[in-house]
């Protein structure tokens, strides 16, 4: 969440409005008339005014090798996560940014201007954008501050609202909720190309994500101080299931397969053109000669993958996957080992080699049809920064060797932004939550998954025991279904959240150090390993900057500070825990 120096609010202070996401607040006068009258006057207005928000902010871009470097699964080896490390400290200055919200109350409180020569049906697609934009900037606040002033009025500098407390997450919460169900009643039911404009499925599949968080938020930090009072995590869990149900029943949406499961999988994040595949449901188009592709999306995929530059996956990530007898490492006899890399993918879930590189894939495919393998990068790996490789885990996920679909060492391929795969993790898991999942709940969701890559299915009454579950106290279902999320949603920026709203940083981060493959694999005989090797010969990159391992700080860290700058200013705002 960004903060600014100048903001229209000046205070984070906003009250808490009897008003939800409806439209009964829309019947009040307009607040700023004059405007309003003169730009709202038919829906192309409308549809400009919400193109603005087809921004990073709302669609992040997959970025480079991945987006999980504040978590356990990947590794930026030249910064150190801050709140990974318990280092934060508390923000002094500035505000909170509701710059986006007030934006598009400005929106809410004015577009029925239009409809004094416009049936609704012309223009509630674009309403229903607002909906969805005003849910997701909301979301975002309460996933970084908890507790966050819920706004239904575009503000002015003077408006005693300003000076009002917090509203508690809950609420928040079910007002998002209820914004997505407006979003999906207006939003329209054609997925079209998946990279136009917004519809149903997108909000449904958003409100299934927001449910599964604040349900798991309010389940696994209950009793703490971040805690609700009067938490109902099972309300946000059924939620979560009609949501993601909605979705699957529609028929819309299945899960990309040619039938060739050494490769599925990896090829679906490297294809140039998304436009009929079944698993998309969003995605940021790439063209190297336009600036600006559909809706205003921003041609921004154009990243380096070609090295690893720094960044590479952990070992406790490569850890997880299962081996294709479908049991973990801890007792499969089909594990080979940790010799080398190309050994550890020996057997494992096909998500493995198509995740992480190995030494015999291929690394590039030159103009002229020679193809380079991986094993020239790992000869040179930590010879210069390009080839930085801390744990030595290097991903592929999302790199198309094709130099063709280059730009230089870039690539000109698209952005996945909203797959179906999602839809069906939160779906299983949200029924495990609720202690209803069926076989036929496993068959309809993980079986899918796994079939791509031609995985046996999970059985319920037969889940394998693994002795290195991150998560002892909880059932081998939970375990299972989050291994699974876990693999099959790396580096797509999901890991964080999850730790946040599973309260889990205690089992997965704390005292933690992340490690890398056996150090025995680096060809250069003239690189120092002093102080970056384990006792048991795994890269250990941090050891000496974090000798005790992450100092996340279970008490603080799980969110933001508030600015003592606004606590200042307003003496109803409370400061988060432990700040």
């Amino acid at each position: 969440m960004k903060f600014s120096k100048l903001h229209i609010y000046g205070l984070v202070g906003i009250s808490l409005l009897t008003t939800s996401c409806n439209d009964k607040f829309l019947d009040r006068a307009p607040l700023d008339e004059v405007t309003a009258e003169v730009y709202f006057k038919k829906p192309k207005d409308l549809e400009t005014y919400v193109n603005q928000y087809y921004n990073q902010t709302f669609f992040p871009k997959y970025a480079n090798h991945g987006n999980d470097f504040n978590s356990d699964d990947q590794v930026n080896g030249q910064v150190i996560d801050e709140r990974l490390q318990g280092t934060r400290v508390i923000v002094g200055s500035g505000t909170i940014s509701f710059t986006n919200v007030r934006s598009i109350n400005y929106f809410l409180n004015n577009y029925q201007k239009v409809a004094d020569n416009n049936a609704f049906d012309s223009y509630k697609q674009f309403v229903g954008e607002a909906y969805y934009f005003k849910a997701v900037a909301y979301f975002n606040l309460l996933k970084t501050y908890g507790d966050i002033q819920w706004l239904d009025k575009d503000l002015g500098t003077m408006s005693p609202e300003l000076y009002a407390a917090r509203t508690p997450r809950n609420i928040v919460a079910d007002r998002i909720i209820a914004c997505l169900d407006t979003a999906a009643t207006y939003l329209s039911e054609d997925k079209g190309t998946g990279a136009g404009r917004l519809n149903k499925w997108i909000a449904l599949l958003m409100q299934s994500r927001v449910a599964l968080y604040e349900g798991s938020w309010q389940k696994y930090h209950n009793g703490t101080d971040f805690g609700v009072v009067n938490a109902d995590p099972n309300k946000y869990f059924n939620k979560a299931v009609e949501a993601s149900k909605k979705i699957m029943d529609s028929g819309k949406y299945g899960i990309y397969t040619t039938g060739n499961p050494t490769k599925d999988y990896r090829d679906l994040f490297s294809l140039t053109d998304y436009t009929n595949n079944m698993e998309v449901m969003f995605w940021r188009k790439y063209d190297n000669d336009i600036i600006k592709g559909d809706a205003g999306f921003v041609n921004d995929r154009n990243f380096r993958m070609v090295t690893p530059s720094g960044k590479t996956l952990t070992k406790e990530f490569v850890d997880s996957y299962l081996c294709i007898d479908g049991k973990p490492i801890s007792s499969s006899s089909l594990f080979q080992g940790y010799d080398n890399v190309e050994k550890e993918a020996v057997n494992r879930d096909g998500r493995f080699m198509q995740t992480v590189a190995t030494p015999s894939q291929t690394w590039k495919i030159l103009a002229n049809g020679t193809i380079q393998n991986w094993s020239e990068v790992y000869d040179k790996i930590n010879q210069n920064s390009d080839y930085t490789a801390p744990t030595g885990y290097i991903i592929q996920k999302g790199y198309d060797p094709d130099v063709n679909n280059h730009v230089t060492q870039s690539e000109e391929t698209p952005s996945i932004l909203f797959r179906y795969a999602e839809v069906l993790l939160n779906y299983i898991e949200a029924k495990a939550e609720l202690g209803t999942v069926t076989q036929v709940d496993i068959d309809n969701t993980i079986k899918l998954l796994r079939d791509r890559v031609a995985m046996p299915n999970l059985q319920l009454n037969a889940i394998s025991t693994d002795v290195n579950w991150s998560f002892s106290n909880l059932s081998s279902l939970i375990n299972e279904i989050r291994r699974e999320r876990r693999v099959e949603l790396v580096a797509e920026g999901f890991r964080w959240d999850d730790i946040a709203r599973w309260a889990a940083a205690d089992e997965l981060i704390v005292g933690k150090r992340p490690k890398g493959f056996k150090a025995s694999q680096i060809k250069n005989n003239n690189l120092d390993l002093t102080g970056t090797v384990d006792d048991a010969g795994f890269l250990d990159p941090f050891r000496k900057a974090m000798v005790n391992g992450y100092g996340f700080k279970i008490d603080r860290d799980y969110l933001n500070s508030i600015p003592e700058s606004e606590l200042v200013l307003n003496d109803k705002l409370i400061q988060n825990p432990g700040w």
